[in-house]
């Protein structure tokens, strides 16, 4: 799997105003921005990511992913503190 399939996949199953995904072919790493984890805790908002990738998650074809998932206004204060 390559980092753009792993973001179509993400992008198809979440709606996000942010995403980016980078790895190795195994490893992965992923800047999440979603209206959908307004309200939610970070692993209500993992689970989330996890439920767009479904059976990959268990068959190792994504053998480890690192979030960052933020709401709009977080994604913003991110940004404009940097």
């Amino acid at each position: 799997m390559t980092a753009a399939e792993l973001q179509s996949l993400i992008a198809a199953g979440l709606p996000c105003t942010h995403l980016v995904v980078d790895g190795d072919g195994r490893h992965w790493s992923a800047v999440i921005v979603s209206a959908e984890f307004e309200g939610k805790r970070l692993i209500q908002r993992h689970q989330r990511v996890y439920a767009t990738l479904g059976a990959r998650m268990q068959t190792d074809e994504v053998h480890a992913l690192s979030m960052q998932t933020l709401t709009p206004a977080e994604w913003a204060a991110a940004s404009t503190s940097n």
